[in-house]
């Protein structure tokens, strides 16, 4: 079954009736957590500091020395990374077709998966998540998702349809709950699975207001040249538990909660002051566009130009743990933050984004956030962290 989901023009109107609204227990700090009931529609608004809340590193897996010595935590190159029962961290290595599974402690437990086309074995290995009592891992150039024990047998199969290439950032799973999974599939759709196999639902990508293009497409001879606008409002989305959708407009830090196919059910908003688009953070963001004319001035570039924005986007990605935290990351002048909301829209704290390696993502759990980084060397390394709040003792 496939569930068509409001456009954002109408999930974001204004509902203008009278409300009965409640204040949340004053938090640490000024925070205030307001809910509002209108047309049906639970508005959660939270305003002020959010209360302390802080990461601390459990572990880091990843090479100690600059000699190859072939040990597990030498990683050709790490795509995605997982939490799993028995505090296992389950590491999808790409470049070596493999599984690699820790412990908190950091110590290697087993190896799984090696490079080919029969049971067990990958093409590429873009994506895992553990659901229920299994991992699942998505090889999109095979169009299939793999079922595994913990110990890394294989207990199935499942086709994807058609073959997927591109950064494992958004050819993923995504896991929701504690027995619920969605990948990415072809056509812009999410894909509900669990350990039993396929759900049934299947979310539709959202389409978005119309906005000023975002991306400068140069036709040269010999190729093509996309480039972003490193500061455009763009339309963020991602799939959460019940088949439900959570979706924003990233100069708005404003998330409606879609469900039952055309269903507002929530609405969570927060306050914060906007940021202007700094003069060199302007020139960083389009150096590489600028360097491009400059080596091929015969270019055809439509638009000529990026257009700046005069103030930053507030929403830079959002996540659904499985124990059904929100986590959003906050585009902010002096550092981006995870802030990290309960299932109901309070704020429960906010943290500075760790550290992390480009295309691809962190792994989000009740108490942890795994993330990737690269070294200077382009080593990758794997950092377990705890989420805490509270103040520190």
């Amino acid at each position: 079954m496939i569930r068509y989901l409001l456009s954002l023009a109408t999930i974001l109107v204004t509902v203008l009736a009278t409300a009965c609204g409640s204040d949340s227990p004053a938090a640490p700090g000024d925070l205030v957590t307001t809910f509002d009931t209108i047309g049906g529609v639970v508005h959660v608004t939270n305003t002020g500091d959010a209360p302390p809340a802080r990461l601390n590193l459990v572990v880091s897996i990843g090479p100690k020395t600059f000699a190859q010595t072939e040990s597990p935590d030498e990683f050709g190159w790490v795509s995605s990374v997982a939490l799993g029962p028995d505090e296992a961290v389950f590491v999808a290595d790409a470049m070596n077709d493999e599984v690699r599974v820790f412990g908190l402690d950091g110590a290697h437990r087993r190896t799984f998966g090696r490079d080919g086309e029969g049971p067990g074995e990958f093409g590429y290995l873009h994506s895992l998540a553990w659901t229920g009592d299994r991992l699942l891992t998505l090889d999109g150039r095979l169009g299939r998702v793999t079922e595994f024990s913990a110990d890394g047998q294989v207990l199935g199969q499942r086709r994807s349809e058609g073959g997927l290439s591109g950064a494992p950032a958004g050819i993923r799973l995504f896991p929701v709950g504690p027995d619920e999974t969605y990948q990415f599939a072809v056509g812009s759709l999410y894909v509900g699975h669990n350990s039993r196999g396929l759900t049934g639902d299947t979310l539709r990508w959202l389409d978005g207001p119309p906005r000023p293009p975002s991306v400068i497409i140069c036709e040269y001879e010999g190729g093509t040249g996309i480039f972003f606008n490193p500061f455009a409002a763009g339309h963020g989305q991602t799939p959460g538990p019940g088949a439900v959708m959570y979706t924003a407009m990233t100069d708005i830090y404003r998330i409606s909660v879609i469900g039952n196919g055309t269903d507002t059910l929530r609405v969570i908003e927060r306050t914060l002051a906007p940021e202007p688009v700094l003069d060199d953070e302007w020139e960083a963001g389009n150096e590489e566009f600028r360097e491009f004319r400059a080596q091929r001035r015969g270019a055809s570039c439509n638009p000529n130009a990026h257009t700046r924005p005069e103030m930053k986007p507030f929403v830079g990605g959002m996540h659904v743990a499985p124990d059904g935290k929100l986590w959003v990351r906050v585009i902010r002048t002096a550092g981006h933050r995870w802030e990290v909301f309960d299932p109901d829209g309070r704020l429960l704290g906010s943290v500075p984004v760790p550290e992390v390696k480009d295309r691809v993502v962190a792994s989000f759990g009740a108490d942890h956030l795994v993330t990737i980084r690269q070294d200077t060397l382009d080593l990758d390394h794997v950092d377990v962290w705890r989420f805490e709040t509270g103040a520190a003792r």
